[in-house]
């Protein structure tokens, strides 16, 4: 049986999930990132994409031009609705089958899903949300990818609201302030796991 042990990590764009994955892995948690499967898999479909959407999308023959991809997808939503129709069940079959390695240890590890609570499609009962409050998830998209207030809000929106989230999880790891403080919020959130199963 898959997921036992595991936890939802999520977020919204820009709360920085990225970051706090790399800090529980650094605090000895293991980490399974669901973005990293999703390129390597989109990475491998590239004949698909190729097909499917063009040659515009391919990088020198064999890579997927992700960003481009990104753009066009984003705009195009039966577009968006084929990708995610070809590349989610390989996501998750691939999800699965590393969790059930996970599992077999015994103690808690992360799974990595940005759309966890959009998509429904793990059977994971714990949650752990990276939270930002809105106006600084939005000033730091903005910063981040340099795109205007306009298009930072539209991307914002196909994902349900960061407060909602953060009702939902079991756990929250607060991003409002400093890195230092994240480290804190972290290593907090690493040692409640030891309490809890050790």
């Amino acid at each position: 049986m898959a997921y036992k042990y595991a936890i939802a990590l999520t977020g919204s764009i820009a709360t920085g999930k990225s970051t706090v994955a790399s800090l529980l892995a650094l605090n000895g948690m293991r980490v399974i990132d669901a973005d990293t499967i999703s390129h390597e898999i989109l990475d491998s479909s590239s004949a698909w994409v190729k097909e499917t959407f063009g040659e515009q999308y391919i990088l020198n023959s064999s890579r997927v031009n992700r960003s481009k991809l990104g753009s066009y997808i984003f705009s195009h939503p039966e577009a968006k609705q084929t990708l995610e129709a070809y590349l989610h069940p390989k996501i998750r079959d691939e999800i699965k089958k590393r969790s059930e390695k996970q599992d077999s240890f015994q103690f808690p590890y992360l799974i990595d899903i940005p759309l966890f609570f959009e998509n429904n499609n793990y059977d994971i009962k714990e949650s752990v949300v990276v939270y930002t409050p809105k106006e600084l998830q939005l000033e730091r998209f903005m910063k981040r990818n340099g795109y205007s207030k306009e298009e930072s809000l539209k991307r914002i929106a196909t994902q349900l609201p960061i407060d909602e989230k953060k009702k939902r999880a079991t756990w929250v790891i607060d991003n409002s302030k400093n890195l230092k403080h994240l480290q804190n919020e972290v290593e907090n959130f690493v040692e409640k796991m030891k309490e809890i199963y050790l």
